[in-house]
């Protein structure tokens, strides 16, 4: 058996794996606490001190790890953004029909977001706040989120022989989606994959209607 001395340590990289997920949980939960404090304060009327009480950790702690209120809006922005899109993807990669793949967008979306009303509050409410080089990064997220939504139409008006303006088409989608926060009640509207089929229906019958 090896001594103490010798025996084998784990490399620092090893130990920051393991540290990670820890990190990244404490993160998530830092995060659901300031999309609260957003929520319900909105961007301009929170300050660091009501984030800081509503996350648990010092003022001085928070302008140790985020500096500012607009770091924090755009690390959710980045994380909710981002999560979207990751699911998406891996969703679409089942399938290769375009209609198929414009109800599994709108399912991701819907899912997400239902579970996570006050993000979507606050990325609707907030959208413009940021700038400069957070501004850039999540306008390349959304870019992409946009591209994909768009391919799938542009695909599904081909293969339909169809005429509409794909851009049109998606930004009307997102306008459909992006608000039922301000509607939504699940006693009536039922979960996330009857809300997704019916509002697919809507969509395509209004897209294929010429």
């Amino acid at each position: 058996m090896a001594s103490a001395s010798t025996r084998p340590r784990p490399h620092r990289a090893v130990r920051r794996q393991q540290a990670e997920p820890r990190f990244d949980r404490k993160l998530g939960k830092i995060l659901e606490h300031a999309t609260e404090v957003f929520c319900d304060k909105g961007y301009e009327g929170a300050s660091m001190r009501d984030l800081s009480r509503a996350t648990g950790m010092s003022l001085a702690g928070m302008y140790h790890y985020f500096g500012s209120k607009e770091r924090l809006l755009y690390l959710i922005q980045q994380h909710t953004f981002s999560t979207v899109l990751s699911r998406l993807r891996a969703r679409l990669s089942e399938t290769n029909d375009p209609g198929h793949g414009v109800r599994t967008f709108i399912q991701n979306h819907l899912e997400y977001f239902l579970e996570h009303q006050q993000a979507m509050k606050v990325l609707s409410h907030e959208d413009e706040v940021l700038d400069g080089e957070y501004g850039r990064k999540i306008a390349l997220i959304k870019r992409e989120y946009y591209r994909i939504c768009r391919d799938l139409l542009d695909r599904y008006k081909k293969e339909k022989g169809l005429e509409f303006d794909s851009r049109t088409a998606v930004l009307s989608l997102f306008g459909m989606m992006n608000w039922i926060y301000t509607w939504y009640n699940p006693r009536l509207d039922g979960g996330a994959e009857q809300l997704s089929r019916e509002m697919g229906n809507i969509f395509f019958r209004g897209i294929s209607a010429r």
